[in-house]
């Protein structure tokens, strides 16, 4: 149920005003700055392929009007090979991206210990954050590295379509050309929830790991919030007890732990930590 303003102690007030947690959420501008960048050069190496191969009337004389299939396989194999040359690139970009958002979180964290004891400022200091920080670099490495990984196959894909429907090679360029946009949609998907899921898992690592039990979800309160996290505002979650939201066929989540959600966890800190004097 929600927690009326009025019912909160004071330092939670003062915090739910500051929303150090929603600043966090900033990381996300650079993350996807760089994804969009990487989708920009997917783009131009579809639109160099295309404009390279486009030859309509070549073509239909040699295969008598069918395109080559093996000419968009020729496309799908060079961002394979484009997403296995990328590995130092997404090790650097997704290591910026981890640091970045810890130390936002630490900072939120910084902010929020203020108004509590020493005791509580020196507990978040000693929080188990290493194992999920190595996780979540795994993890955008393998995001970073799928977007042209998904351009392929969706490439592939269109060239096997083509071997069997015999389409015109024209008519399929508008298609290819399209993926470039796809990949800017994907960069941004990826950028947006996984700002929001690692913050979030910080976020709940390092308040059950002083003794939090409770958090209460916060939307950014905007016109884009979707309407069942709209109902989610204010309300007190358990950690161990993750709501569903958008029923059981999406299953159960914590604020900002699920895709293009920009919500939020404000963490409800144990009565043994007093406020600082």
């Amino acid at each position: 149920m929600a927690v009326p303003p009025y019912e909160m102690p004071e330092w939670q007030r003062r915090y739910q005003d500051l929303e150090a947690f929603r600043r966090v959420r900033n990381a996300e501008r650079d993350y996807g700055r760089r994804l969009r960048q990487l989708a920009r050069n997917i783009e131009n190496m579809v639109r160099s392929y295309v404009e390279g191969h486009h030859d309509e009337t070549e073509i239909q004389q040699v295969l008598g009007g069918y395109t080559a299939p093996h000419d968009l396989a020729g496309l799908a194999s060079m961002l394979d090979r484009y997403s296995a040359i990328l590995d130092p690139w997404a090790q650097s970009v997704a290591l910026r991206f981890v640091v970045e958002v810890a130390r936002r979180d630490q900072a939120a964290w910084a902010t929020y210990a203020k108004t509590m004891s020493r005791a509580l400022q020196q507990e978040i200091q000693t929080a188990p954050t290493g194992e999920l920080l190595q996780r979540a670099l795994a993890e955008q490495v393998s995001l970073i590295k799928s977007i042209p990984e998904q351009a392929a196959k969706r490439v592939h894909e269109i060239a096997v379509g083509n071997l069997y429907g015999g389409e015109r090679y024209g008519d399929l360029i508008k298609v290819i050309m399209d993926q470039g946009q796809v990949s800017r949609n994907k960069a941004t998907l990826i950028a947006r929830t996984e700002t929001a899921r690692v913050s979030s898992l910080l976020t709940q690592t390092r308040a059950t790991h002083v003794g939090g039990t409770h958090y209460i979800w916060s939307t950014v309160r905007d016109a884009r919030v979707r309407e069942s996290h709209r109902k989610m505002n204010g309300q007190t979650i358990a950690w161990d007890a993750p709501p569903s939201p958008d029923g059981p066929g999406v299953g159960p989540y914590h604020a900002g732990q699920i895709w293009n959600c920009r919500c939020f966890a404000i963490p409800i800190i144990p009565d043994r930590y007093p406020i600082a004097a």
